[in-house]
Protein backbone atom coordinates (compact mmCIF):
# COMPACT_ATOMS: atom_id res chain seq x y z
CA UNK A 1 0.00 0.00 0.00
CA UNK A 2 1.29 3.40 -1.31
CA UNK A 3 1.77 5.58 1.68
CA UNK A 4 -0.14 9.05 1.88
CA UNK A 5 1.93 12.36 1.20
CA UNK A 6 1.39 14.26 4.28
CA UNK A 7 2.03 18.27 4.73
CA UNK A 8 2.64 19.49 8.05
CA UNK A 9 1.68 22.82 8.00
CA UNK A 10 3.28 25.23 11.13
CA UNK A 11 6.70 24.36 11.79
CA UNK A 12 6.82 25.65 15.16
CA UNK A 13 7.23 23.35 18.41
CA UNK A 14 4.70 20.39 17.85
CA UNK A 15 4.92 21.05 13.90
CA UNK A 16 8.45 19.71 14.31
CA UNK A 17 7.64 17.28 16.26
CA UNK A 18 4.86 15.23 14.00
CA UNK A 19 7.05 15.99 11.22
CA UNK A 20 9.80 13.63 13.33
CA UNK A 21 6.88 11.02 14.12
CA UNK A 22 5.79 10.92 10.40
CA UNK A 23 9.71 10.91 8.98
CA UNK A 24 10.09 7.92 11.40
CA UNK A 25 7.58 5.82 10.88
CA UNK A 26 6.00 3.68 7.35
CA UNK A 27 2.56 4.38 7.08
CA UNK A 28 2.96 8.09 5.85
CA UNK A 29 5.13 10.48 3.51
CA UNK A 30 6.43 13.60 4.76
CA UNK A 31 5.91 15.95 1.68
CA UNK A 32 6.17 19.29 2.53
CA UNK A 33 6.58 21.72 5.15
CA UNK A 34 4.51 24.74 5.19
CA UNK A 35 5.83 27.84 7.02
CA UNK A 36 6.59 31.70 6.03
CA UNK A 37 9.63 31.68 7.86
CA UNK A 38 13.36 31.26 7.91
CA UNK A 39 12.71 28.32 10.74
CA UNK A 40 10.58 27.07 8.66
CA UNK A 41 12.36 26.55 5.45
CA UNK A 42 15.04 25.41 7.69
CA UNK A 43 12.74 22.83 9.01
CA UNK A 44 11.95 21.43 5.03
CA UNK A 45 15.54 21.30 4.77
CA UNK A 46 16.65 19.32 7.53
CA UNK A 47 14.10 16.45 6.55
CA UNK A 48 14.78 16.60 2.98
CA UNK A 49 11.15 17.82 1.63
CA UNK A 50 9.57 20.96 -0.48
CA UNK A 51 9.11 24.28 1.78
CA UNK A 52 5.98 26.32 1.16
CA UNK A 53 5.12 29.63 2.29
CA UNK A 54 1.77 29.13 3.00
CA UNK A 55 -1.07 26.48 2.18
CA UNK A 56 -2.28 27.93 -1.14
CA UNK A 57 1.59 27.98 -3.02
CA UNK A 58 1.37 24.18 -1.23
CA UNK A 59 -2.20 23.30 -2.71
CA UNK A 60 -1.56 24.89 -6.27
CA UNK A 61 1.74 22.01 -6.22
CA UNK A 62 -0.88 19.20 -5.55
CA UNK A 63 1.41 17.09 -4.11
CA UNK A 64 -0.27 16.28 -0.86
CA UNK A 65 -3.33 13.51 0.26
CA UNK A 66 -3.30 14.98 4.10
CA UNK A 67 -2.39 17.67 6.31
CA UNK A 68 -1.75 18.92 9.42
CA UNK A 69 -2.36 22.01 10.66
CA UNK A 70 -0.09 23.17 13.92
CA UNK A 71 -0.69 26.77 13.31
CA UNK A 72 -1.84 29.52 16.21
CA UNK A 73 -4.65 29.10 16.66
CA UNK A 74 -6.75 31.83 15.24
CA UNK A 75 -5.43 30.82 11.72
CA UNK A 76 -6.84 27.15 11.80
CA UNK A 77 -10.50 28.11 10.47
CA UNK A 78 -8.88 29.67 7.28
CA UNK A 79 -6.13 27.51 6.79
CA UNK A 80 -7.74 24.33 7.40
CA UNK A 81 -10.60 25.55 5.01
CA UNK A 82 -8.29 25.87 2.24
CA UNK A 83 -8.01 22.17 2.67
CA UNK A 84 -11.23 20.86 3.53
CA UNK A 85 -12.46 23.37 0.00
CA UNK A 86 -10.20 20.66 -2.11
CA UNK A 87 -11.48 17.78 -0.35
CA UNK A 88 -8.52 16.94 1.55
CA UNK A 89 -8.52 15.40 5.08
CA UNK A 90 -7.09 17.83 7.75
CA UNK A 91 -5.51 16.92 11.48
CA UNK A 92 -6.22 20.72 13.17
CA UNK A 93 -4.17 20.44 16.53
CA UNK A 94 -5.96 21.64 19.77
CA UNK A 95 -7.55 23.55 20.36
CA UNK A 96 -9.19 23.21 17.25
CA UNK A 97 -9.74 27.08 17.45
CA UNK A 98 -9.42 29.80 19.29
CA UNK A 99 -13.12 30.38 19.67
CA UNK A 100 -16.47 28.37 19.87
CA UNK A 101 -18.13 30.72 16.59
CA UNK A 102 -15.32 29.93 14.55
CA UNK A 103 -15.26 26.07 15.78
CA UNK A 104 -18.27 26.09 14.44
CA UNK A 105 -17.91 27.20 11.23
CA UNK A 106 -14.88 24.64 10.88
CA UNK A 107 -17.02 21.98 12.42
CA UNK A 108 -19.97 22.96 9.35
CA UNK A 109 -17.97 23.48 6.71
CA UNK A 110 -16.29 20.15 7.24
CA UNK A 111 -19.56 17.98 7.24
CA UNK A 112 -20.77 20.07 4.63
CA UNK A 113 -18.18 18.78 2.15
CA UNK A 114 -18.03 15.28 3.46
CA UNK A 115 -14.03 15.86 4.59
CA UNK A 116 -12.82 14.40 7.51
CA UNK A 117 -11.35 16.75 10.34
CA UNK A 118 -9.40 15.26 13.60
CA UNK A 119 -8.48 17.34 16.09
CA UNK A 120 -4.93 16.55 17.58
CA UNK A 121 -6.04 15.53 21.33
CA UNK A 122 -3.38 13.17 21.10
CA UNK A 123 -4.39 11.47 24.70
CA UNK A 124 -6.97 9.70 23.03
CA UNK A 125 -4.74 7.35 21.50
CA UNK A 126 -2.76 6.42 24.47
CA UNK A 127 -3.84 2.71 25.32
CA UNK A 128 -3.88 3.59 28.96
CA UNK A 129 -6.59 5.85 27.95
CA UNK A 130 -8.42 3.67 25.88
CA UNK A 131 -8.28 0.79 28.24
CA UNK A 132 -9.72 3.14 30.94
CA UNK A 133 -11.87 3.85 28.70
CA UNK A 134 -13.15 0.60 28.26
CA UNK A 135 -12.99 -0.64 32.39
CA UNK A 136 -15.76 2.46 32.72
CA UNK A 137 -17.75 1.74 29.71
CA UNK A 138 -17.90 -2.28 30.77
CA UNK A 139 -19.12 -1.55 34.52
CA UNK A 140 -15.79 -2.69 36.04
CA UNK A 141 -15.66 0.44 38.25
CA UNK A 142 -19.80 0.28 38.76
CA UNK A 143 -20.89 3.69 38.69
CA UNK A 144 -18.44 6.19 38.35
CA UNK A 145 -19.34 8.51 41.64
CA UNK A 146 -15.67 10.92 41.70
CA UNK A 147 -12.92 11.52 39.67
CA UNK A 148 -10.00 13.49 40.91
CA UNK A 149 -7.19 14.73 38.69
CA UNK A 150 -3.66 16.70 39.54
CA UNK A 151 -2.11 18.74 36.71
CA UNK A 152 0.63 20.12 38.38
CA UNK A 153 4.47 20.87 37.07
CA UNK A 154 6.87 23.98 36.70
CA UNK A 155 7.12 26.04 33.89
CA UNK A 156 10.95 27.62 33.55
CA UNK A 157 11.26 31.49 33.40
CA UNK A 158 12.70 30.68 30.03
CA UNK A 159 9.10 29.41 29.08
CA UNK A 160 7.35 32.92 29.49
CA UNK A 161 9.61 34.71 27.28
CA UNK A 162 7.40 34.35 24.49
CA UNK A 163 5.02 37.65 25.25
CA UNK A 164 1.89 35.73 24.25
CA UNK A 165 2.77 33.21 27.56
CA UNK A 166 1.86 35.74 29.74
CA UNK A 167 -1.54 37.04 28.30
CA UNK A 168 -4.68 36.10 28.77
CA UNK A 169 -5.15 32.70 26.70
CA UNK A 170 -1.82 31.58 27.19
CA UNK A 171 -1.58 29.80 30.22
CA UNK A 172 -2.51 26.41 31.38
CA UNK A 173 -6.15 26.32 30.87
CA UNK A 174 -6.27 26.60 27.15
CA UNK A 175 -2.70 25.32 26.78
CA UNK A 176 -2.81 22.32 29.07
CA UNK A 177 -6.09 21.66 31.25
CA UNK A 178 -7.75 21.32 27.91
CA UNK A 179 -5.73 18.05 27.33
CA UNK A 180 -7.65 16.90 31.12
CA UNK A 181 -11.42 18.40 30.03
CA UNK A 182 -11.00 15.88 26.80
CA UNK A 183 -9.73 13.06 28.47
CA UNK A 184 -12.37 13.25 31.24
CA UNK A 185 -14.91 13.50 28.29
CA UNK A 186 -13.45 10.38 26.64
CA UNK A 187 -13.10 8.36 29.33
CA UNK A 188 -16.00 9.25 32.09
CA UNK A 189 -18.68 10.68 29.51
CA UNK A 190 -20.14 14.18 28.99
CA UNK A 191 -19.33 16.91 31.26
CA UNK A 192 -22.97 19.09 32.08
CA UNK A 193 -21.19 22.23 34.12
CA UNK A 194 -18.14 23.75 35.17
CA UNK A 195 -17.54 25.45 38.11
CA UNK A 196 -13.58 26.91 38.79
CA UNK A 197 -11.57 29.58 40.37
CA UNK A 198 -7.79 30.68 38.62
CA UNK A 199 -5.61 32.48 40.16
CA UNK A 200 -2.10 34.41 39.04
CA UNK A 201 -0.90 35.15 42.51
CA UNK A 202 2.43 33.23 41.74
CA UNK A 203 4.28 35.58 38.91
CA UNK A 204 1.44 38.06 39.17
CA UNK A 205 0.98 37.85 35.00
CA UNK A 206 -1.82 39.02 33.21
CA UNK A 207 -2.61 35.00 32.66
CA UNK A 208 -3.67 32.40 35.19
CA UNK A 209 -1.13 30.27 36.45
CA UNK A 210 -3.30 27.88 38.44
CA UNK A 211 -6.96 27.02 38.79
CA UNK A 212 -9.17 24.91 40.75
CA UNK A 213 -11.99 23.28 38.27
CA UNK A 214 -14.82 21.42 39.50
CA UNK A 215 -16.90 19.20 36.88
CA UNK A 216 -20.56 17.54 37.05
CA UNK A 217 -20.84 14.64 34.61
CA UNK A 218 -23.99 13.68 32.64
CA UNK A 219 -24.14 11.08 34.93
CA UNK A 220 -23.74 12.76 38.50
CA UNK A 221 -20.45 11.44 38.81
CA UNK A 222 -18.32 15.11 40.39
CA UNK A 223 -14.51 15.88 39.12
CA UNK A 224 -11.71 18.17 40.68
CA UNK A 225 -8.89 18.80 38.46
CA UNK A 226 -6.33 21.14 40.05
CA UNK A 227 -3.83 22.70 37.65
CA UNK A 228 -0.79 24.53 38.33
CA UNK A 229 2.34 25.38 36.22
CA UNK A 230 4.00 27.00 39.12
CA UNK A 231 4.60 23.76 40.72
CA UNK A 232 7.52 21.57 41.53
CA UNK A 233 5.83 18.43 41.13
CA UNK A 234 5.64 15.08 38.97
CA UNK A 235 2.14 14.44 39.20
CA UNK A 236 0.72 15.13 35.69
CA UNK A 237 -0.33 12.77 32.60
CA UNK A 238 2.84 14.18 30.68
CA UNK A 239 5.57 13.75 33.13
CA UNK A 240 3.61 10.17 34.43
CA UNK A 241 3.41 8.88 30.92
CA UNK A 242 6.23 10.26 29.59
CA UNK A 243 4.62 10.44 26.27
CA UNK A 244 6.65 12.44 24.78
CA UNK A 245 10.55 11.85 25.41
CA UNK A 246 11.37 15.18 26.67
CA UNK A 247 10.28 14.50 29.83
CA UNK A 248 12.61 12.83 32.57
CA UNK A 249 12.23 9.67 33.71
CA UNK A 250 10.95 9.62 37.13
CA UNK A 251 12.40 7.60 40.14
CA UNK A 252 8.90 5.73 41.07
CA UNK A 253 5.87 5.61 39.44
CA UNK A 254 3.31 8.12 39.75
CA UNK A 255 -0.12 8.60 39.10
CA UNK A 256 -2.37 11.69 38.62
CA UNK A 257 -6.10 10.54 37.73
CA UNK A 258 -7.88 8.46 40.53
CA UNK A 259 -11.59 7.10 39.35
CA UNK A 260 -13.72 5.86 41.98
CA UNK A 261 -16.99 3.63 41.30
CA UNK A 262 -18.87 1.72 43.80
CA UNK A 263 -17.62 -1.70 42.35
CA UNK A 264 -13.78 -0.48 41.95
CA UNK A 265 -11.24 2.45 41.68
CA UNK A 266 -8.77 2.86 39.40
CA UNK A 267 -5.51 4.71 38.92
CA UNK A 268 -3.91 6.42 36.17
CA UNK A 269 -1.88 6.11 34.38
CA UNK A 270 -0.50 3.22 36.31
CA UNK A 271 -3.86 1.36 35.60
CA UNK A 272 -4.13 0.19 39.17
CA UNK A 273 -7.40 -1.55 39.73
CA UNK A 274 -8.48 -1.52 43.74
CA UNK A 275 -11.69 -3.16 44.64
CA UNK A 276 -12.40 -6.02 47.61
CA UNK A 277 -11.98 -9.39 46.65
CA UNK A 278 -14.68 -10.51 49.74
CA UNK A 279 -17.38 -8.72 51.70
CA UNK A 280 -17.10 -4.97 50.86
CA UNK A 281 -16.41 -2.05 53.62
CA UNK A 282 -13.54 0.35 54.68
CA UNK A 283 -12.92 -1.75 57.55
CA UNK A 284 -12.80 -5.03 55.03
CA UNK A 285 -9.49 -5.85 53.50
CA UNK A 286 -8.75 -4.25 49.72
CA UNK A 287 -6.94 -5.60 46.95
CA UNK A 288 -5.26 -4.07 44.13
CA UNK A 289 -4.32 -5.50 40.92
CA UNK A 290 -2.82 -4.10 37.77
CA UNK A 291 -4.35 -4.00 34.65
CA UNK A 292 -2.22 -4.95 31.55
CA UNK A 293 -2.27 -2.96 28.81
CA UNK A 294 0.80 -3.30 25.32
CA UNK A 295 2.09 0.26 25.54
CA UNK A 296 2.52 2.60 22.19
CA UNK A 297 3.25 5.64 20.96
CA UNK A 298 0.18 7.95 20.78
CA UNK A 299 1.28 10.60 18.33
CA UNK A 300 2.53 7.71 16.04
CA UNK A 301 -0.73 5.88 16.40
CA UNK A 302 -2.51 9.29 15.83
CA UNK A 303 -0.65 9.19 12.69
CA UNK A 304 -1.65 5.89 11.53
CA UNK A 305 -5.20 7.00 12.42
CA UNK A 306 -5.12 9.66 9.93
CA UNK A 307 -4.23 7.92 7.79
CA UNK A 308 -6.61 5.37 7.92
CA UNK A 309 -9.33 8.01 8.04
CA UNK A 310 -8.23 9.53 4.64
CA UNK A 311 -8.86 5.88 3.20
CA UNK A 312 -12.47 5.59 4.38
CA UNK A 313 -11.03 2.46 6.82
CA UNK A 314 -11.79 4.20 10.04
CA UNK A 315 -14.04 7.20 11.48
CA UNK A 316 -12.37 9.82 13.45
CA UNK A 317 -11.62 8.95 17.31
CA UNK A 318 -12.54 12.59 17.89
CA UNK A 319 -14.18 14.44 15.45
CA UNK A 320 -14.49 18.85 14.46
CA UNK A 321 -17.51 18.72 16.41
CA UNK A 322 -16.08 16.35 19.46
CA UNK A 323 -12.78 18.91 19.08
CA UNK A 324 -15.43 21.78 19.76
CA UNK A 325 -17.12 20.24 22.34
CA UNK A 326 -13.77 20.09 24.37
CA UNK A 327 -13.18 23.73 22.92
CA UNK A 328 -16.45 24.35 25.03
CA UNK A 329 -15.89 23.06 27.97
CA UNK A 330 -12.67 24.21 28.09
CA UNK A 331 -13.94 27.99 27.95
CA UNK A 332 -16.34 27.30 30.49
CA UNK A 333 -13.47 27.58 33.43
CA UNK A 334 -12.81 31.09 32.19
CA UNK A 335 -16.47 32.03 32.21
CA UNK A 336 -17.24 30.05 35.72
CA UNK A 337 -14.33 31.72 37.44
CA UNK A 338 -14.88 35.17 35.69
CA UNK A 339 -18.91 35.40 36.56
CA UNK A 340 -18.04 32.96 40.19
CA UNK A 341 -20.92 30.38 39.45
CA UNK A 342 -21.71 27.27 37.57
CA UNK A 343 -21.84 27.52 33.41
CA UNK A 344 -24.42 24.84 32.71
CA UNK A 345 -22.85 23.74 28.98
CA UNK A 346 -25.45 23.66 25.81
CA UNK A 347 -22.52 21.96 23.27
CA UNK A 348 -24.74 24.20 20.27
CA UNK A 349 -28.09 23.34 21.40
Amino acid sequence: MAKLRMAVVGAGAIGRAHAEVIAAGNVAELAAIVDPTDAGRAVAVHFGVPWFVDQDALLAAGTVDAAIVATPNQTHLPVSLAFIERGIPVLVEKPIASTLAEARALTAAAEKAGVAVLVGHHRRHNPIARRARDLVRSGTLGRLTSVSVLYTFLKPDSYFELDWRRRAGGGPVLINLIHEIDLIRFICGEIESVQAVTSNAVRGFEVEDSAAVILRLAGGALVTVNVSDTAVAPWSWDMATRESQHYPQLPVPVNSHYLSGTAASLTLPQLDLWRYPGKAGWHEPIARETVPVERADPYAEQIRHLCAVARGEEQPVISAADGTRTLEATLAVHEAARIGAPVALSYGQ
